[in-house]
């Protein structure tokens, strides 16, 4: 049974969605998932929140990967430690951004 206390049910909501990696979305992929910019996607990896997130917004793998890895103009910021391997791991409060690669010369 439900409790009747609606503040109750928010705020375990909110429990529950902190508990899961928060993902920022570039402009580029807001087509695909309705204008979301962030969202809360379960994984213990990279690769584990694009799983999760390609299940939720079918496409989105397509923009970000090629073959097995992430496509090379692309690169990924997890708690302000920038990487490109889809198995870096990931905690349950962590941000993770999909940012453009910036190239130098």
């Amino acid at each position: 049974m439900l409790p009747a206390d609606p503040a109750f049910l928010t705020r375990s909501v909110r429990a529950t969605l902190a508990d899961m990696p928060t993902v920022f979305l570039p402009t580029q992929l807001r087509d695909l998932t309705g204008g979301v910019a962030r969202i809360e996607a379960d994984g213990a990896s990279i690769r584990e929140v694009l799983d999760q997130l390609e299940r939720r917004f079918p496409g989105v793998r397509a923009r970000l990967c090629e073959d097995d890895g992430l496509l090379p103009s692309l690169q990924i910021s997890v708690d302000n430690t920038s990487t490109r391997k889809l198995s870096t791991k990931v905690q349950s409060t962590s941000e993770v951004h999909f940012l453009p690669a910036i190239g130098g010369g």
